[in-house]
């Protein structure tokens, strides 16, 4: 493969318009049952990128890099955010079923492999064995 077919790099206005986006994000996995899964944690975090990163400001955007690797799909999701503090990047439910937020990093990990922050906590690794 080309370096060029090896990843890229997608930037997408601070919008909730985000299906098409997902899909151009999904254009490599070929399975259909590995994209539907991975397709609500990738849009789960988008979602958390835009609202809670960029405080839903139209005018701030978020970066994807998709890396392509002999095993692993990998997407790395910047915000231009001030980042989330480790102790609130808990993978568990809400104890409150109707609380309005809490669920996504949650489903996020249940649909990768491995999930990293950077230490500022504004760039999501999401990473799922091919």
């Amino acid at each position: 493969m080309e370096p060029s077919k090896n990843w890229a790099v997608f930037i997408h206005p601070s919008t909730l318009k985000l299906a098409s986006f997902v899909e151009t994000l999904l254009e490599p996995v070929i399975c259909k049952e590995t994209a539907n899964k991975i397709k609500l944690g990738l849009h789960e975090a988008l979602v958390n990128a835009v609202v809670h990163g960029n405080l839903s400001n139209p005018n701030k955007v978020i970066r994807v890099r998709r890396i392509l690797t002999p095993n692993w799909f990998i997407w790395q999701i910047q915000d231009e955010g001030l980042g989330i503090v480790k102790n609130r990047r808990i993978s568990s439910l809400p104890l409150k079923i109707d609380t309005k937020s809490g669920r996504g990093i949650y489903l996020i990990h249940k649909c990768f492999d491995d999930v990293r922050w950077s230490r500022k906590g504004n760039r999501l690794q999401l990473s799922l064995k091919k």
